[in-house]
């Protein structure tokens, strides 16, 4: 249960840059719908635990270096070759996002120029690589704690504090800031684009274990922490909409508002999630293309850094708001694969058992 649980703490860890940290995230693809976000925070919910168990337990059976071997596995070869290209580069697009979101950080809580926090952020993020994959996978668990503890604070004090009434909180909306028509493709692109920059790093973690049950385990683990947590964001912003649209960082808007010192704490915690996702996402791009702990490898990790800082100028909000649901379009091929891989291995397992069903 231990190893599950440091599996399941890596897994949000990952996710959550990319798609919790500023808030904008969850703006876009949930709370802009109002009450019926909840509706899609479920849905998100139960597809993060299948799919983080259907990625991690493959993981642990093929003993994956890199996440082609999977995409190829569900895939097959042809498919496996284009959904291999998307993952790629799109692992790339969340490195420029997630250094393009330390600079708008840096900006908007410190008042220091947003380049500084990109450069920042990319010599962080470059460091790292140097160390191991346990390693990275502690170091990303580590943080995790941290931010569900002051996501609690926040959402609470935000519904508790608001001016508006509780039938107010329930039926508003923000069609205008919303990634989609409606909440329930807000959901599923939400998942869609979060799983296609997950499973890289999900899957050469999944290969660290032996055990496919422990790996699958930490799959639904992290899945259920990551629902608990888009439920807490997104009250806590449901309860001052208004306030946060046009916000860069609206989870630094809503903590700022209670504290400009829990506004710091936040802001620490946001760069550390951050950092966490710059990090997996760099790592299996780099593994991707070469062999991970060869000198090669480093090189490649310093030259990538600072392609990945150079597009980072593009801007943040612009970044979040076009690359991830096309991402998310092209994400539900990788979810619709992994589902019927799922079947197939209950179907295999049910033939193993009677043999009769074999003919049919």
């Amino acid at each position: 249960m231990k190893n599950s649980i440091n599996l399941a703490g890596a897994y949000i860890g990952i996710i959550i840059g990319a798609g919790f940290a500023s808030g904008q995230e969850v703006l876009q693809f949930f709370t802009s719908f109002g009450i019926y976000s909840v509706l899609g925070i479920v849905v998100a919910t139960v597809l993060f635990a299948f799919l983080g168990m259907q990625v991690t337990r493959l993981g642990s059976t093929l003993q994956t270096r890199s996440h082609k071997s999977i995409i190829d596995h569900i895939c097959g070869r042809f498919i496996g070759r284009v959904v291999d290209i998307i993952i790629t580069f799109f692992l790339f697009g969340v490195t420029v996002i997630m250094i393009a979101g330390s600079g708008t950080i840096f900006e908007e809580q410190f008042g220091i120029p947003s380049m500084v926090g990109a450069i920042v952020m990319t010599v962080l993020t470059i460091g790292t690589l140097l160390l191991n994959v346990n390693k990275i996978m502690s170091i990303i668990s580590a943080v995790t704690p941290f931010l569900f503890v002051i996501m609690i604070i926040i959402s609470g004090y935000s519904f508790f504090t608001s001016d508006l009434s509780f039938n107010q909180i329930i039926s508003s909306s923000s069609k205008g800031t919303a990634a989609t028509g409606n909440w329930l493709m807000g959901s599923l692109l939400y998942v869609s684009y979060n799983m296609t920059a997950g499973i890289a790093m999900l899957a050469v973690m999944g290969g660290t274990f032996k055990n496919k049950k422990q790996a699958g385990m930490g799959g639904i683990l992290g899945g259920i922490g990551l629902g608990i947590l888009l439920f807490l964001i997104n009250l806590g912003m449901m309860s001052d909409l208004k306030g946060i649209e046009g916000s860069g960082m609206p989870t630094l808007h809503l903590a700022n508002q209670i504290s400009p010192w829990l506004g710091y704490i936040l802001s620490i915690i946001l760069l550390g999630m951050i950092y966490n996702t710059a990090v997996g996402m760099l790592y299996a791009f780099t593994a991707r293309l070469v062999p991970a702990e060869t000198k090669r490898f480093k090189l490649s990790v310093i030259m990538v850094g600072i392609l990945a800082f150079l597009a980072s100028f593009v801007g943040f909000i612009k970044l979040v708001g076009t690359v991830y649901p096309i991402t998310g379009y092209l994400g539900f091929v990788i979810i619709a694969a992994l589902i019927i891989s799922w079947i197939r291995s209950k179907m295999k397992k049910k033939e193993a058992v009677n043999p009769e069903l074999a003919k049919f």
